[in-house]
């Protein structure tokens, strides 16, 4: 029988901790350090069991929220940062594909959902390279959250969030809005660079840079909730073109290993439905990034 730990197993504090809001950057990294940790703890049970897969799915995003925090401005984790974002990559790395897996199953059985019963059971064996794929993951996946390494994660987790801010060679203290303009200004740059017409990958790129302003206006937490707000939907839309995307190209490297017609049929109904939602998703995120871009002002270009 699997032991599971606990927050207070790793030297939290049985309740999670809190910040006011003039506190400073320090201090509101490792509340959110806190809280993203027992998050972890919270779905790693569900994870493992494959049960729901909205536990997996929660649990990879306290992964990003953590390696947000850990590189906002001002967190003052010394030497201790580097070793944490490397980690944290590492178990990202080991949750995310059976994640991406799980959604593109999803996402191509409910596109066929109304096709006719031969088409779905077609469908299925068009999907059933990637049910093998998503296995090999998950195993590798389960093996992960078994290792030393991973518990030896926790802990560092857990002494981060538990540490005394680190010394800082600033000048001024660093101001919570602060923490929002280094990932605003990395996102900005990188949508002035782009074309009319970007490669998908560029876009994907874009959608990483949006992610990351929005953990880090979480941070901030009430005055920027708006921004929080504008980013998720700039996210959201680029996220729809991204599945779509990868849909279409996984519809057509599994194609390589079937030759039955009715599966090749059923591919290309599915390859037309994922080009155009890809086309009409990727409409949209200029309108979209235009609603972020509104805080320009405020946040400084």
């Amino acid at each position: 029988m699997t032991t599971f730990l606990t927050p207070v197993d790793l030297g939290l504090a049985p309740e999670p901790s809190t910040a006011r809001r003039k506190d400073p950057p320090a201090v509101h990294v490792r509340v959110r350090l806190d809280s993203q940790l027992r998050a972890l703890l919270e779905y790693e049970s569900g994870t493992r069991s494959g049960l729901d897969p909205e536990d997996l799915h929660q649990m990879r995003v306290a992964v990003r929220r953590l390696r947000a925090a850990i590189n906002a401005e001002g967190a003052g984790l010394g030497d201790a940062a580097e070793h944490l974002q490397t980690e944290l990559k590492w178990l990202g790395n080991v949750l995310g594909p059976v994640r991406d897996l799980d959604v593109q199953l999803d996402r191509l059985r409910a596109e066929a959902a109304l096709f006719e019963d031969d088409e779905r059971a077609a469908v299925e064996r068009l999907l059933a390279g990637l049910i093998a794929e998503r296995k090999t993951a998950r195993r590798r996946m389960l093996a992960a959250l078994r290792s030393k390494r991973y518990t030896a994660l926790l802990a560092a987790l857990a002494a981060a969030a538990n540490s005394e801010p680190g010394a800082t060679n600033s000048k001024r203290a660093t101001a919570m809005t602060d923490v929002i303009l280094k990932p605003y200004r990395k996102l900005r740059k990188a949508v002035a660079a782009l074309g009319e017409d970007p490669p998908d990958d560029d876009l994907h790129a874009l959608r990483i840079k949006g992610k990351r302003l929005r953990y880090a206006a979480e941070l901030v937490g009430r005055p920027a909730n708006d921004l929080v707000k504008a980013t998720k939907g700039f996210q959201e839309v680029l996220g729809e073109h991204q599945d779509a995307a990868v849909a279409e190209e996984t519809i057509r490297r599994l194609l390589v290993e079937h030759e039955d017609p009715e599966v090749i049929f059923v591919a290309g109904r599915l390859v037309e439905r994922e080009h155009a939602r890809r086309l009409a998703f990727r409409a949209q995120w200029r309108d979209k990034w235009a609603a972020v871009d509104e805080f320009s002002e405020t946040l400084g270009r």
